[in-house]
């Protein structure tokens, strides 16, 4: 990543995740992270129900991404970009005890906004590391499921992070995010704007151009869903999933 962006960003979001442990409103406001046309109104009364109250107000998602997919008990997720927390515990709520649930992000005060969370929360099994979506600290193979939220839109080698995803991911493995995408042309000036790069809006791709890229890193079963559209319905909200293939089957059982 760029490190001019990286550190806009981190300034940017540790001030978020200051201001949400203070106890400051929550962040679906156009002060905070992607404004409230894009992060509000996303999780339901029985998600927030048992969650901290901060973990709820450092929400700057575009979606919920947890909504996606179903999970299974011992099944292992992986949250890119997890700031605050609030994917991480609803994943963990529903792989159960013998699962897991990784949140990755790279601002110091997120991640101990995200571990106090999770102790107010009483998840023990859970784990927030320290890291970019660019260099996930995981091996390979190693998750069942990778989710994020209005994240991969603010790095600036999208097609690194998602080489990680697939790296990290185990065969027949999903990927199921939410992020902002463009609908058509998008001017020069919103690109290089860093403020509109932190809201989620200048570093979005087209959609057809993140479903390319996703192929090109080696997804199958690609699909890109927006769903709430904003600016002229120049940029939407897309619940985006795919699949990392199957290992082949290279033994003679496989013809059995």
């Amino acid at each position: 990543m760029d490190s001019g962006l990286h550190e806009t960003i981190q300034r940017r979001y540790g001030a978020i995740a200051r201001g949400a442990a203070a106890g400051a409103a929550g962040c679906c406001e156009d002060t905070c992270g992607c404004g409230n046309e894009i992060s509000g109104n996303l999780y339901s009364e029985a998600e927030r129900q048992g969650l901290p109250a901060e973990a709820v107000a450092a929400s700057l998602g575009c979606g919920n991404p947890t909504a996606l997919l179903d999970l299974e008990p011992g099944q292992t997720v992986l949250d890119l970009g997890s700031g605050g927390g609030i994917d991480v515990l609803l994943s963990a709520r529903r792989v159960g005890p013998s699962g897991k649930a990784y949140g990755v992000d790279m601002t110091d005060d997120m991640l101990a906004l995200a571990r106090e969370n999770q102790r107010k929360a009483g998840a023990t099994n859970v784990e927030f590391l320290k890291g970019t979506i660019e260099a996930v600290p995981l091996p390979d193979n190693s998750v069942d499921v990778i989710i994020s939220n209005c994240v991969i839109n603010l790095s600036s080698d999208k097609d690194r992070v998602l080489r990680e995803a697939f790296r990290v991911l185990r065969p027949g493995g999903r990927f199921a995010v939410s992020d902002v995408v463009s609908r058509g042309p998008v001017a020069d000036d919103i690109r290089r704007n860093a403020e509109l790069w932190v809201g989620c809006i200048a570093g979005a791709l087209d959609q057809d151009d993140y479903a390319a890229r996703l192929r090109a890193a080696g997804f199958a079963e690609v699909s890109v869903e927006p769903w709430r559209q904003y600016a002229d319905g120049t940029f939407a909200s897309a619940f985006i999933r795919a699949r990392k293939p199957a290992a082949a089957c290279c033994g003679p059982s496989c013809c059995a």
